[in-house]
């Protein structure tokens, strides 16, 4: 499988009067593994429904593969794209097996429904994710860390080429945190699918991921490897607060030097 390409091209966005998105560019080439970080408030969840199509800039463009996200297919997209939000609500009965044949949707015969391949690969997501004893236990009645490792197994059987996450570590404790982030490490390295995750926890993008976005106010301040966005001048101006709290030991000689 190869991974989908995604660029963000001059995006403004604006909600009335106010300017959420101010001149964001990047791109993401197939199997790239990147997040998204910023304080509360940045434009981050805002750009993630650019990325989808659920929200249409004020200016510029999104594409995937090349192509303006509005143009796409919906069944194509589907196929494509997935999202994973921070919290799933599931309101009425439902297992974790049925949970995850969700994401065949896009690829199950219009007319014949599942079909043995689509069997076969949540079973084999259930094995992936390493959530196999769950399959038949009801969604609402999981763990927080439970649940977002049942909606990353549907991911996995939707075998999309682009993976969007909104804070998909929130409220989950250590262990299920790193469960996390090393499945989207593996999904990037081994499946080639292209990562964009929204995440607040700093630690956790300098650790897993091999690029940064820094978002503030709307605006890309800064874009590379972790060790060249997590600078001590970023973490305090973006931030504002001591990069020591954040950085740790690593961050004494840059201190030193300025």
């Amino acid at each position: 499988m190869s991974g989908a390409t995604l660029e963000v091209r001059a995006v403004d966005l604006d909600y009335g009067p106010r300017a959420v998105l101010r001149d964001i560019s990047a791109s993401l080439g197939a199997g790239e593994l990147v997040a998204l970080i910023g304080p509360n408030g940045a434009g981050k969840s805002s750009l993630l429904r650019c990325v989808t199509g659920l929200v249409r800039p004020s200016r510029g463009q999104v594409l995937i593969d090349g192509e303006p996200v509005e143009r796409v297919e919906r069944a194509e997209l589907a196929r494509t794209l997935a999202v994973v939000p921070g919290q799933t609500v599931v309101a009425f009965p439902m297992r974790v097996e049925e949970l995850v044949a969700l994401g065949r949707i896009p690829h199950e015969h219009p007319l014949l429904g599942p079909r043995e391949t689509d069997r076969l690969a949540v079973d084999a997501a259930l094995s992936r994710v390493g959530i196999e004893e769950l399959k038949e236990r009801d969604v609402r009645e999981l763990s927080l860390g439970e649940r977002q490792l049942a909606v990353l197994a549907m991911v996995v059987a939707q075998q999309s080429r682009l993976l969007l996450l909104d804070e998909p570590t929130v409220h989950l404790d250590l262990r299920h945190q790193v469960a996390v982030m090393e499945l989207l490490c593996d999904l990037s390295r081994r499946d080639n699918v292209t990562v964009l995750a929204v995440l607040h926890d700093v630690a956790l993008a300098r650790q897993f991921f091999d690029r940064i976005l820094l978002l503030d106010h709307g605006v890309l301040v800064a874009d590379g490897q972790p060790s060249d966005v997590l600078t001590a001048s970023n973490v305090r101006d973006v931030y504002g607060v001591d990069p020591r709290l954040v950085l740790g030991d690593s961050v004494e000689m840059e201190l030193a030097r300025s």
